[in-house]
């Protein structure tokens, strides 16, 4: 029987149970995970927000390699105050490095200003409210490495957060860094819109 969990993964963490490196790992969040779970669609150890895990081999083919692609929504906070002029080239698709010397132009994706939740957790390191900032959101159907933040990069603004905020309709919701929660399988498949898990 697989097991399905979704966490808000904290700041400085990142997203494996075993690396040879001196870094936080999965392991120290305070849930004993059963043995065989692993991350789906990883967040680097900078990145914050959802993050899936789980004990099914076969959910990341369903979920990254199917025919139809899944939406991700990240929240971005960036340094300076971004115009409508460069919103528009982030929404039309901008040219990022996906390789050594590899010139990739994003898809076309959503992304609006937003005002900062209420109520959200805080970073252990962002700047003051006063410093020039926009907070973004952005929904993507593709993740190249470090896609976002070369996004924003590739328009003159810094990456200050970056917070993924669902995959399809499975969300982070008020949940707090490094709070886990275990999901049902078939709630987990319909938030995520996946129908043909069983065959």
């Amino acid at each position: 029987m697989h097991r399905y969990f979704i966490i808000n993964k904290p700041f400085d963490m990142v997203s494996q149970f075993v690396s040879s490196h001196d870094v936080r790992l999965l392991g120290e969040l305070p849930f004993d995970f059963p043995e065989g779970t692993h991350a789906i669609g990883r967040l680097d150890n900078h990145s914050e927000g959802l993050l899936i895990l789980t004990t099914n081999k076969k959910v990341t083919r369903l979920l990254f390699q199917g025919k139809v692609p899944h939406e991700r929504t990240y929240l971005v906070k960036v340094k300076g105050e971004m115009n409508e002029a460069t919103l528009q080239r982030l929404k039309e698709g901008v040219p990022i490095c996906v390789g050594e010397g590899e010139e990739y132009i994003t898809t076309p994706c959503r992304v609006e200003i937003v005002t900062r939740p209420e109520g959200l957790f805080d970073h252990p390191r962002e700047l003051p409210i006063k410093v020039p900032h926009t907070w973004l959101l952005i929904t993507l159907t593709e993740g190249k490495f470090h896609q976002v933040r070369k996004m924003v990069g590739a328009v003159h603004h810094r990456c200050q957060r970056l917070i993924r905020v669902s995959i399809e309709n499975l969300l982070l919701g008020d949940m707090q860094p490094g709070e886990v929660r275990e999901l049902r399988e078939a709630e987990f498949f319909e938030l995520l819109k996946i129908t043909d898990y069983k065959d």
